[in-house]
């Protein structure tokens, strides 16, 4: 007991003495740490970005995606994408986005096919991130293709050089963010906080049909769309 005492006495001295030595200097720096390596920059850097930026050397087929899919993924998001319980809806959703509730899938909502590799790259499967290799998340990606027609061939082969020519339906729908040429923006100005609008102020559309309020676990509609318990 006396020991363990005397040893938190240490540790709490060094932390004050340790305090003192790494104060801010006039730059306000602490001089704590060093530059991290290109090898540690590189294993943190992998986003991919829809213009193919980051996209690692690799390819994968559709029917070894399939095998790869039902051995790691299906048990979450079902045998054809159709989701399990309330794991998320991957296929299908077609011409549903007008719908109160709509089917916000790869196929029918997704912009970029960059999210796809970039999500089951660095975060699938559940429980078991970063076990996939670079050519496993290609196959996977492309059976997702496949899940959704927008691939039709089985022997349909998916790699960093052809990645770029696949297109997502909705991708046209999607516009860039454009905010920094706003006048507000542009001018520097401070934002309106009062009496900013003329006229009465108008309801345009309710969180439930935008699809941001979760359903209860009674709620059949909810199903693979966010519904919560």
């Amino acid at each position: 007991m006396v020991k363990s005492i005397l040893i938190s006495s240490a540790l709490l001295s060094g932390a004050g003495f340790g305090a003192t030595l790494v104060s801010a200097d006039d730059s306000g720096k602490f001089g704590l740490g060093r530059e991290a390596t290109p090898a540690e920059v590189a294993a943190w850097d992998i986003d991919i970005r829809p213009d193919g930026q980051g996209l690692p050397v690799g390819s994968g087929n559709v029917l070894d995606g399939e095998e790869l899919y039902t051995n790691a993924c299906a048990v979450c998001h079902g045998d054809f994408g159709e989701g399990v319980g309330r794991w998320p809806v991957l296929a299908g959703g077609h011409d549903t986005l007008t719908h109160e509730r709509p089917e916000k899938t790869i196929g029918s909502y997704w912009p970029y096919l960059s999210t796809v590799y970039d999500y089951v790259r660095r975060a699938m499967p559940y429980g078991d991130a970063r076990s996939l290799s670079d050519d496993d998340v290609y196959a996977i990606t492309a059976y997702l293709l496949y899940l959704n027609d927008i691939v039709l061939d089985e022997d349909f082969v998916l790699s960093n050089e052809n990645f770029l020519e696949i297109r997502l339906p909705n991708e046209r729908n999607f516009t860039p963010d454009d905010r920094d040429q706003e006048p507000f923006y542009a001018a520097k100005t401070e934002p309106c906080m009062t009496d900013c609008k003329d006229g009465p102020v108008q309801i345009t559309m309710r969180a439930r049909i935008l699809d941001v309020t979760p359903g209860t676990v009674d709620d059949d509609a909810a199903a693979g769309v966010g519904g919560v318990d």
